[in-house]
């Protein structure tokens, strides 16, 4: 992200959108804890983290009913009772995208670039 922000020309990273998906094995308040300190001396240092969860959604390999699964998960197609089932989404960790502040020449280092 660092690396990506730079090549932008950023001074500051102000927000980081990640997709979380609901099977990525990461507690969201670990998460929102540990960003902070993960980010202390880097462009991201005071950035806002924005997190979007995302649902477990499957196809049923059987008969092909897309399905969005509630928590506890089970993974049995609710149509057919297969347990064959193909994962869509819900594992996601990404980051979706950042915004950031530029430093365009002859203005102050804390002004907001317009997109």
């Amino acid at each position: 992200m660092e690396e990506a922000a730079r090549a932008a020309g950023a001074t500051r990273v102000t927000r980081v959108r990640l997709r979380l998906g609901d099977l990525a094995g990461v507690v969201e308040e670990a998460l929102r804890f540990s960003f902070p300190v993960a980010a202390q001396g880097t462009l991201a240092e005071g950035a806002e983290l924005a997190i979007e969860r995302v649902p477990v959604r499957v196809v049923c390999r059987q008969c092909l009913t897309e399905q969005t699964l509630p928590p506890p998960f089970v993974f049995r197609c609710s149509a057919c009772g297969a347990l064959d089932v193909q994962f869509l989404q819900g594992r996601e960790l990404q980051v979706e995208s950042i915004e950031i502040e530029e430093n365009h020449a002859g203005e102050d280092d804390d002004e907001t670039a317009n997109p």
